[in-house]
């Protein structure tokens, strides 16, 4: 099998002398090159020529070691090297080629090798001293070729170069501008951290689909959304009502009268989406089942906690339970503290928790679409 070693040295100084054929010529060249020049890097592309076809014999190739090479004008030096191809191929016939480069820049003459003669190998050689730089430029090189990473890292780089100018010139401040711009950048890698813009192109298409299937969880994931934004505005109603106090207790205040909106939302989302298990799967999964009731056990212990920081805080009396007159057993007026009211709804989660826990592993282990249908 006979191989042909190509070193493409695209910008030669000999360019007139190329192609350049045998081993003897190419150690005469280095030999002149490194003379001119000893920090020439194509002086590394040369000896790897050579050890490549040493390396080939030794399997029991028979190699032609040429160089080849031009210069002036980018289309002329690619002619040149075309034609000096073709004269190498007439010539000798090869099986195959390893074409051997140091740049980047010859590496793009690989084609026109291969278009003349099957390569087998492309062997870049990166020269220890300058291998730090030359991997930066082959990183930055992909780099630029990534249409995704492009779009994910240019195009907010430039964005934000012009954003900047024209942020000073409306505010007058820099540090108004810089934060505008550090916290745009805060919610765009939130935005792509979260992976918001995957589930934003996905969701009209799960939409559509659930349209055409009936599915419940869509009616269900809209009563949902309706119930937060209802939960939202009550909780924000009330702290607009509410006389300027700490921001700890604010928040608890929001959270007591926003959880039960919220809660009844998770709860139609989930139990929209254990009526779509129930009717189009043959079994349904546990953690379908489970959901529901942790909603509510969730819920419950939120807002026992909000009522009692709230109580404590004196923003609440005590809770008063009523007197109630069930025949044979009365129950006189009485008041409950934040302690006791806190753990009733805390066990109240718990029970609702574990009552949820049962009905989910009785479920697992029975069909519960044949005792629907009994």
């Amino acid at each position: 099998m006979s191989t042909l070693v190509v070193c493409i040295d695209r910008d030669s100084p000999v360019a007139d002398e190329c192609p350049v054929v045998g081993s003897d010529a190419v150690e005469s060249m280095i030999t002149e090159t490194g003379v001119v020049d000893p920090e020439d890097s194509r002086i590394n592309c040369l000896l790897e020529g050579l050890r490549v076809a040493e390396d080939l014999e030794a399997d029991g190739d028979d190699t032609v070691v040429a160089v080849v090479g031009g210069g002036g004008d980018a289309v002329g030096v690619d002619r040149s090297i075309a034609e000096q191809t073709d004269d190498l191929v007439a010539e000798y016939d090869p099986d195959s080629a390893v074409v051997v480069v140091d740049s980047a820049e010859d590496e793009r003459l690989v084609p026109i090798i291969e278009s003349r003669v099957r390569v087998d190998a492309v062997d870049r050689v990166v020269v220890r001293q300058a291998r730090d730089i030359e991997s930066t430029y082959y990183l930055l090189k992909q780099f630029l070729a990534d249409e995704e990473l492009r779009k994910t890292v240019l195009v907010p780089l430039g964005l934000a170069m012009i954003a900047f100018p024209i942020l000073l010139i409306v505010v007058d401040s820099t540090t108004m501008a810089v934060g505008a711009i550090a916290a745009a950048f805060g919610v765009f890698l939130i935005y792509k951290g979260m992976g918001i813009d995957t589930y934003l192109s996905r969701l009209p298409g799960q939409i559509r689909e659930a349209l055409y299937s009936g599915q419940v969880s869509l009616v269900t994931y809209v009563v949902a959304g309706g119930l937060s934004v209802v939960g939202l505005f009550a909780g924000a109603l009330e702290l607009s009502q509410t006389a300027s106090s700490g921001p700890f207790i604010l928040a608890n205040r929001f959270l007591f009268e926003s959880v039960p909106w919220l809660t009844a939302a998770a709860l139609a989302a989930s139990l929209g989406r254990l009526l779509d298990e129930l009717l189009q799967r043959e079994g349904v999964r546990s953690a379908y089942v489970n959901l529901p009731f942790g909603a509510v056990a969730v819920g419950l212990v939120v807002r026992g906690f909000s009522a009692y920081f709230l109580e404590r805080a004196g923003v609440f009396d005590r809770f008063r339970v009523p007197s109630m007159d069930f025949g044979i057993i009365e129950v006189s007026e009485f008041s409950m503290d934040a302690g006791t009211r806190l753990a009733l709804f805390i066990l109240a989660g718990i029970l609702i928790s574990l009552v949820g826990v049962r009905v989910a592993a009785y479920v697992s282990q029975s069909d519960i679409e044949q005792e629907l249908a009994e």
